[in-house]
């Protein structure tokens, strides 16, 4: 049963990892280049970089949960051991870090006072 856990979390891993980039890599596409056009056409210039910034923030957090989730698979089910723990909690504390940061920047407040 081991022999078949190990390459599907393997291959799961690279799967997942590879959504994340292509969420990023898609979300950044869409928000640098197609929303700046399509909202210079509806003539709504002024909002261009808040709705941009938004698009771009929200493609990247949900990127780095599938980062994250890739990490996870990989640290239980591929090379599980004290280091890669260690190295995991560090991953997933930085990204928590930096969702957390970009969610408080992207909405303007603190998670916990709700929406304004």
């Amino acid at each position: 049963m081991l022999n078949i856990v190990t390459p599907l979390a393997e291959w799961s891993e690279a799967v997942i990892e590879i959504m994340g980039i292509c969420i990023i890599l898609g979300f950044s596409f869409y928000a640098l280049i197609v929303q700046p056009v399509l909202l210079h056409f509806q003539d709504q210039t002024e909002e261009i970089f808040s709705k941009v910034r938004q698009s771009l923030g929200r493609g990247i957090l949900l990127g780095l949960e599938f980062l994250v989730a890739a990490d996870i698979i990989h640290t239980v089910a591929v090379s599980l051991s004290f280091k890669t723990v260690g190295v995991l909690a560090l991953i997933v504390l930085i990204r928590t870090f930096l969702s957390f940061t970009l969610e408080v920047e992207l909405s303007g407040h603190w998670p916990w006072q709700g929406k304004k």
